[in-house]
C-alpha cells in the first residue's frame, strides 16, 4: 500500500536509481527515456539538476513518469511569507559572538503553523539570482501540509530535525526523519511534511551548488559517511484529485509565490536518474579520530559538502560531532581557541556539548563569524587542563552539529531581535579565563 512505501529504501549516495510503484509494473519505459507514448498512458518529464553540459561525474537529471505533467498549474502570485528572507541587509553586521536560546515552537491551541509558515531565516550570504551562496533557517511548527506542497527554485535544504519526526512525501516517494537523522531535499523537487505534535529543526539552504561526499585522502576508500548507508525513497503514486484545489509553494529569487492545481504533484508512477532526495542517519558515521596526541581538525567530521569554485573552499560543510573515544596523550582535548576565516554556524540535536555544557542547549544554536575568536568556556578550560589523561567516552549520548561557511553570513532581524532568542551573557562564559602566565617557568621533565 501507499502507506508503506516509506518503510521501503534504495541504497547508495548518487547512484543511478530506477524506481517505480509496484501498482503498475513496467511503468518505466524499456531503453529510451522519452517513447512517443509512455506505459500506462503516463507523461515523461526530466528534471535538471545540472546543466546538460557538465561533466559526466557532475551531471544530475532524473526522469519522472507522471499521471500528469508539473505544468498543469494555475499561474503563481506572492504570497505572505514571516520570517523568511534573502535580505541580508535588514540590519547592521554583527561580529559578536552569538547563541541563541532553544527556538521556540508555536503552540498548536494557539496558532497552527505547518512546516512552510514556520519557515524563519537566522542568518546567510550570497545571492539566488547569481546562485552563489548560503542560508540557515529554523523550522518550527505543529501542524501538517494539507493539500500543499513546496518547492524551492533557489537551493538544496538539508533538513536536521530536532524535536519531533518528519514524515516528507516528495515526488520521488516517501521518507521518514527522525531526530539524529538528516535529509536533502535538492533544488526544485517538490515535497511536503506532515508532523506529528511540535516539531523544531535546523536547514542549511545552499544555492550554486548540490551536497556530495568529501574526499578522503590519505584515509582510503571507507570511513566517515559510507556511501551505502545513504537512503532514497521508492516511487509512491498519489493519484488524488483535489476539488478545492491543491496549493503548490515555489521560493523563487528568495520569494514565497502560490499556485493552485487540481490534483496532488505526488502523481508519479515511476522514475529513474541519479538526482534524487535522500536521507542518512548520523549514528552511522565511522568516526577517524586522534590516537596519539594534540587535537585534530573538526573537518574530519564532515558528513556532506557543496564545494566551491576554489579547490579545497566550500560553500558549505555540514560537520558532526558524535559519540566517540578521546585518548590523545598530553594534550588538551577540547576544542582549542580558534579564530576562523569560516563562518561557524553550531547546533545540538541532543544531549550537552562538551566545551559549552552549560548554556548551549537542544534546539538553540551558536554563530562564530570570520575571524571572530572562539572557544571552551573557562570551567572547560580549568577542567581540561587539569584532567587524568584516561581514554574517555566524549559527546556520549550527544550530537552536535556545525554549519561551516567560507560565506561571511550576515545575521537577519528575526534572528538579533524578533525571535527573542538571543543570550545576552554568552560573553560572559569567558570571563573567568584568568591568566597562568609565569616568566619563571621551568620544565618539569628534563
Amino acid at each position: 500500500s501507499a502507506e508503506m512505501c516509506c518503510e521501503k529504501y534504495l541504497t547508495g549516495f548518487g547512484n543511478e536509481f530506477a524506481s517505480e510503484d509496484p501498482r503498475c509494473p513496467g511503468a518505466l519505459p524499456e531503453g529510451q527515456n522519452n517513447p512517443q507514448v509512455c506505459p500506462y498512458g503516463l507523461y515523461a518529464e526530466q528534471l535538471s539538476g545540472s546543466a546538460f553540459t557538465c561533466s559526466r561525474q557532475t551531471n544530475k537529471r532524473s526522469w519522472l513518469y507522471r499521471i500528469l505533467p508539473s505544468v498543469c498549474h494555475k499561474p503563481f502570485a506572492s504570497m505572505e511569507q514571516g520570517y523568511l528572507t534573502h535580505n541580508w541587509d535588514e540590519v547592521d553586521p554583527e561580529p559578536n559572538q552569538l547563541r541563541w536560546m532553544p527556538f521556540i515552537v508555536p503552540k498548536s491551541s494557539e496558532k497552527k503553523v505547518d512546516f512552510v509558515m514556520g519557515l524563519n531565516t537566522l542568518c546567510g550570504a550570497g545571492d539566488v539570482r547569481s546562485r552563489n551562496g548560503i542560508a540557515v533557517h529554523i523550522y518550527t511548527c505543529n501542524i501538517s501540509m494539507t493539500d500543499k506542497c513546496f518547492y524551492n527554485s533557489d537551493g538544496d535544504f538539508l533538513i536536521v530535525p530536532q524535536l519531533g519526526k518528519l514524515l516528507i512525501t516528495t515526488e520521488f516517494g516517501k521518507m521518514m526523519v527522525e531526530p539524529n537523522e538528516i535529509c536533502v531535499i535538492q533544488q526544485g523537487m517538490c515535497f511536503k511534511v506532515d508532523v506529528f505534535g511540535e516539531t523544531r529543526g535546523y536547514i542549511l539552504e545552499v544555492f550554486g551548488a548540490h551536497f556530495e561526499l568529501p574526499d578522503l585522502g590519505p584515509i582510503g576508500a571507507n570511513g566517515l559517511a559510507n556511501p551505502r548507508d545513504f537512503l532514497v525513497p521508492v516511487a509512491c503514486y498519489e493519484d488524488y484529485k483535489a476539488p478545492s484545489g491543491y496549493t503548490l509553494v515555489n521560493k523563487y529569487q528568495g520569494k514565497l509565490f502560490a499556485a493552485q492545481q487540481g490534483f496532488s504533484p505526488f502523481n508519479v508512477v515511476a522514475w529513474h536518474g541519479n538526482y534524487t532526495p535522500y536521507k542518512y542517519n548520523l549514528k552511522n558515521f565511522m568516526v577517524i579520530n586522534c590516537v596519539a596526541f594534540d587535537h585534530a581538525d573538526p573537518s574530519i567530521f564532515t558528513v556532506v559538502t557543496a564545494k566551491s569554485t576554489r579547490p579545497g573552499v566550500a560553500i558549505a560543510d555540514f560537520v558532526i560531532f558524535p559519540p566517540r573515544w578521546g585518548v590523545a596523550n598530553h594534550t588538551f582535548r577540547p576544542p582549542y581557541y580558534h579564530r576562523n576565516c569560516m563562518s561557524e554556524f553550531m547546533g545540538l540535536i541532543k544531549g550537552h556539548y562538551e566545551a559549552k555544557e552549560q548554556g548551549f542547549q537542544p534546539g538553540g544554536g551558536s554563530l562564530h563569524s570570520i575571524m571572530t575568536p572562539h572557544g571552551p568556556d573557562a570551567d572547560c578550560f580549568e577542567k581540561a587542563s587539569t584532567a587524568d589523561l584516561q581514554p574517555e567516552r566524549v559527546a556520549e549520548g550527544t550530537m552536535a552539529f556545525m554549519f561551516e561557511s567560507s560565506f561571511s553570513m550576515a545575521v537577519t532581524k528575526w534572528g538579533l531581535e524578533t525571535c527573542n532568542r538571543l543570550d545576552k551573557n554568552y560573553q560572559k562564559c569567558w570571563e573567568p579565563l584568568k591568566s597562568h602566565f609565569n616568566p619563571n617557568w621551568k620544565s618539569s621533565t628534563k
